[in-house]
């Protein structure tokens, strides 16, 4: 993904471009027409949910030009889910990536800014060249902050084009994943996954079963013997099973077990020095792992501005109802997403669950009446196990299996052929051309006009 000639430093354009452009910048500044500022609804981030909640809100038929406002620093938008794809040299990230604005239909108004502080007790926005936006409803959607530097020597690892270090989470770093996986031929291969919050909790695990299932297609992988192959797998996770959901927790474990792959719970990667990995156990223990490749997953946290503010709970993250979607304290604010402290997994396809209810309650709330629609937490994850094949996990709240197919009788913890057609092709076509025209409702599937 990234092409340089040498390891960045601390204060290098290269460093900074890592560190910022993958995740949008929302203290930049930039010239804002004072003109127009008081709108209906303004929408903090334009990323997944913000598309999808200002256009289903639009085709409400209840909303004239301008009335709802988007703020958003980046001029583009990218489908991340697309990117364990392009790691498994599947996709071709060009494809993914769209300008922004040819995504706004023309009656929403864009500023292209960033935040720098709410005042929700005045329903106002402070964008980051000192300007307000004032609003009747405030939504919040910005998604997270990916913390490269959290963990030492990760961006000069993935700036150095020569080493075989390499993350899927990040536009400029997906494609160098497929390239240390096609480079890569025989020695010790580590995918880690952090302790804590991270976008898809299944996507860690994509990237090592694509390179476990490439190598082994090339002969270098024998999952048979772990001391006799060539390349030598193992999956150092922060966390104390391979996934969050029992079900499909005990599948993955299965397939692990069954595949030779080394498992290391519990093991929280803090650094790299050089070619060794330093994890951080239980009861303070540092544990260190030499690698020949290794994949990484950093860790995440919510974007400063949303932190420090008056919407964040303990955690940094937008506090709302669980089940409305609205702010438990002020109530002309939502939020949904990433960004939000709904208690699941961080994926598009629970934003296109959410949407729905964040949407419906809001106009309930624009009539002055009280939320009715209601969240029960459902998410899914697609989790490519090979090439092929996909683990479609689907739950909501409390770890419970919500499978779209269970009624026809069919199990989504065995990876199928049909599941990956989904991943592959399906869900990057209608993302772009429904979910963010806000016509697509994930298992509900199309949404009419209201």
């Amino acid at each position: 993904m990234i092409s340089r000639t040498h390891a960045v430093t601390a204060v290098s354009p290269q460093r900074s471009a890592l560190t910022c452009s993958t995740c949008r910048s929302y203290a930049k500044a930039s010239p804002v027409s004072p003109v127009g500022r008081q709108h209906r609804i303004a929408v903090v981030g334009a990323g997944s949910a913000g598309l999808a909640i200002s256009h289903q809100l639009l085709r409400s038929g209840k909303f004239s030009k301008n009335d709802i406002a988007i703020i958003d620093p980046s001029t583009k938008h990218d489908y991340q889910p697309g990117w364990t794809l392009v790691g498994g040299g599947l996709k071709d990230k060009k494809e993914l990536r769209k300008p922004l604005t040819g995504l706004l239909h023309p009656s929403i108004k864009f500023y292209n800014e960033g935040v720098s502080t709410f005042s929700p007790t005045e329903s106002s926005v402070t964008l980051g060249d000192g300007g307000k936006i004032n609003y009747e409803h405030l939504v919040v959607v910005p998604g997270i902050q990916i913390n490269y530097d959290s963990i030492e020597g990760l961006p000069e690892a993935l700036a150095n084009p020569d080493s075989l270090v390499s993350t899927i989470y990040g536009y400029e770093t997906c494609d160098k994943v497929f390239h240390t996986i096609q480079k890569f031929r025989k020695g010790n291969a580590i995918f880690t996954q952090p302790a804590g919050v991270v976008k898809c909790a299944g996507a860690p695990q994509k990237a090592m079963w694509l390179a476990l299932d490439y190598w082994k297609r090339a002969g270098l992988y024998d999952p048979s013997s772990h001391y006799s192959s060539p390349v030598k797998i193992s999956f150092a996770t922060g966390l104390p099973t391979m996934f969050g959901v029992p079900k499909y927790s005990a599948k993955l474990e299965e397939l692990r077990q069954e595949r030779g792959v080394e498992g290391l719970f519990q093991h929280d990667l803090v650094a790299i020095q050089g070619n060794t990995a330093v994890f951080s156990c239980p009861e303070g223990k540092e544990q260190r792992k030499q690698f020949d490749l290794l994949h990484v997953v950093p860790k995440m946290g919510p974007h400063l501005f949303v932190k420090n503010s008056p919407l964040a709970n303990e955690a940094g993250f937008v506090d709302v109802d669980e089940s409305t979607t609205r702010h438990k304290k002020y109530h002309n604010v939502w939020s949904a997403g990433d960004a939000s402290s709904l208690p699941t997994s961080k994926t598009a396809a629970a934003i296109t669950s959410q949407t729905p209810t964040l949407v419906d309650n809001l106009l309930l709330a624009l009539e002055k009446k009280p939320p009715q629609a209601t969240y029960d937490g459902y998410t899914s994850c697609p989790l490519t196990t090979e090439y092929g094949k996909v683990l479609l996990a689907e739950f909501k709240y409390g770890g419970v299996p919500k499978e779209t197919f269970s009624m026809l009788g069919i199990d989504q913890a065995v990876p199928r052929r049909a599941f990956y057609h989904l991943k592959k092709d399906f869900f990057p076509w209608v993302y772009y051309h429904a979910m963010v025209k806000g016509t697509w409702g994930g298992p509900k599937g199309w949404i009419r006009k209201r």
